[in-house]
């Protein structure tokens, strides 16, 4: 049994590189939906019969554990999943929540009342599809009281970085960073609600200020993960490559992983 690694491109992957260095003895199945990415720009209903397809070809792969790496999926898809369509024996993860209990300071698991917390002004980078969802918002009421967040829905971005323009990303990274600015001109805390955006979160601080906190999901997701397979081994897979499957071109697709991560990697048709 592998752990299975959903996104709708090759954003996913910060996640996975980072899984892999907390987790080096789980195995996992990275599919990308790159045939029919980006998600940002697709409305909930598509969103989420893309996300239902591709989590049954990873239960196909032998995948009783799937995280849905991609922001626009886990906003839009995940909570009309979880209301009945995922059957008992599986489960699927979202990457919102090991991010806000970093935010509101929470330990994992922590149901206790929504409370106050020392973060007030929080600035929601992310695709127009996360934004117009409002899960964020959601998540977080449930366990904080008192935050005002400013979203900036960060059109072309992710498009830019799966197309290797870097300078491109750059530039939309500053126009976006100035435009919310203009909304909230001093955010304690500002979150990269896409698994694109740890690529530029360089560019986001430099704009950002070194004052504002920044919070990244890789490693958080990677903590939350080794929490819950510690709290559930029946859900651990014994050690093994990595594999990686997309609706895209092979080639292409793989072409853009090996840019994207820096190392080699080599994608088959899904």
């Amino acid at each position: 049994m592998a752990v299975g690694i959903f996104d709708s491109g090759l954003g996913g992957l910060t996640v996975l590189s980072a899984l892999e260095k907390r987790l080096p003895d789980v195995p996992f199945v990275y599919f990308a939906d790159s045939a029919h990415a980006p998600y940002g720009v697709r409305d909930a209903d598509d969103i989420y019969n893309l996300t239902c397809t591709a989590v049954e070809r990873l239960w196909e792969e032998g995948c009783d554990l799937i995280i849905l790496a991609c922001n626009t999926a886990s906003a839009a898809a995940l909570r009309r999943m979880q209301d009945g369509w995922i059957p008992r024996d599986k489960r699927v993860l979202g990457v919102f929540v090991p991010l806000i209990e970093a935010l509101t300071e929470r330990r994992w698991g922590d149901n206790s009342p929504p409370r106050e917390v020392e973060v007030k002004h929080v600035a929601l980078f992310a695709t127009p599809a996360t934004v117009a969802s409002r899960a964020f918002q959601r998540e977080l009421a449930f366990r904080a009281i008192g935050v005002d967040v400013e979203t900036q829905a960060c059109g072309g971005v992710v498009d830019a970085i799966e197309d290797g323009d870097m300078i491109l990303a750059e530039a939309l990274v500053r126009s976006h960073v100035d435009a919310l600015k203009r909304k909230m001109p001093d955010p304690q805390a500002a979150v990269l609600g896409c698994t694109h955006y740890p690529i530029m979160q360089d560019i986001f601080q430099d704009a950002l200020g070194a004052d504002v906190e920044v919070f990244s999901q890789p490693n958080l997701v990677a903590d939350s993960l080794a929490d819950y397979l510690e709290r559930h081994p029946k859900m651990k897979g014994h050690s093994g490559e990595a594999k990686f499957l997309t609706t895209g071109d092979p080639r292409r697709v793989s072409s853009g992983a090996t840019r994207f991560m820096r190392r080699a990697i080599t994608f088959e048709q899904a």
